[in-house]
């Protein structure tokens, strides 16, 4: 449940702020009860069902990767440190990565890549 919160930190975020509109917009008494009651429950199933498909497909993926890691294709990680000359940096087992958790680690690289940030290759 932890990697739930730091993987969709940022979206929960958002959605939280939506809410926050939506009880605003709730608060008002110029706006006919049944029609605020459906904007705050609509709200709040949307960005959760969003929210909990986001983290779905997310954990699919990092699965994927670790597994074609692990079967030793290339992956595609997204490298955030260097976005001008190198955008994407390759992993694979041959180039000396290995998996820790759900990161990638290299001798060679000063920071790791979490499976999240990366696909697999074609």
């Amino acid at each position: 449940m932890g990697d739930f919160f730091i993987l969709e930190g940022g979206n929960i975020s958002i959605s939280l702020f939506f809410v926050a509109i939506a009880l605003f917009v709730y608060s008002r008494k110029f706006i006919d009860l049944k029609i605020r009651k459906f904007i705050l429950i609509f709200t709040i199933v949307l960005f959760s069902l969003l929210v909990a498909g986001h983290y779905k497909i997310t954990t699919d993926r990092m699965a994927e990767v670790k597994n074609d890691f692990l079967a030793g294709k290339k992956i595609v990680c997204e490298n955030r440190e260097n976005r001008k000359s190198a955008q994407s940096v390759i992993i694979r087992k041959d180039l000396g990565w290995r998996l820790d958790g759900d990161t990638f680690i290299n001798a060679n690289y000063t920071r790791p890549f979490h499976t999240s940030r990366c696909v697999p290759s074609l």
